[in-house]
């Protein structure tokens, strides 16, 4: 604080000298500060990136109203207990796979979904590089379609 206030610093009369002399003087913080608003802007632009390949539960029963595809990436158990309408139950291989899988339905929309919506993400990543241009991921999983109080089918195909 007190290199500031030196002879040479009096004569200092621009910002950008002030400016200069502080960097100078505190480069670390300045390397610091410059590293977390890029990791900030990594992650801002990463999720805005996603978000174009999510919709909103309301969004999603629009693309199945059209014929989208609901792709469950839950377990069995959970599968079983409830899923949307006219789901089809995935793993992570079958998603690999999934151009052989599902190469019928490639001109049509499909929803991706998970109970929170972060493994259906990564599926719906693996799904477009497999040239499935219309998948999307169901922002916030099934959980957000619940807290909706929107319907589930269980296996046999009573509504939950």
């Amino acid at each position: 604080m007190r290199d500031l206030f030196t002879a040479d610093t009096v004569f200092c009369t621009s910002f950008m000298d002030h400016l200069i002399l502080y960097v100078h003087a505190h480069l670390w913080l300045v390397a610091a500060t410059l590293a977390v608003a890029v990791v900030a802007i990594v992650i801002e632009m990463r999720a805005r990136g996603e978000s174009f390949a999510s919709v909103s539960p309301q969004e999603a029963i629009q693309l199945m109203n059209r014929g989208a595809l609901a792709i469950d990436l839950r377990p069995l158990e959970q599968y079983a207990a409830g899923h949307l309408s006219g789901a089809r139950r995935m793993d992570g291989e079958q998603i690999l796979k999934g151009g052989e899988l599902l190469k019928k339905h490639k001109q049509k929309p499909l929803i991706v979904y998970c109970d929170r919506g972060s493994l259906a993400t990564a599926a719906v990543r693996q799904l477009r590089a497999q040239g499935f241009d219309q998948a999307v991921n169901l922002r916030g999983g099934l959980s957000a379609w619940r807290a909706e109080h929107l319907p589930v089918e269980r296996d046999a195909g009573q509504k939950a």
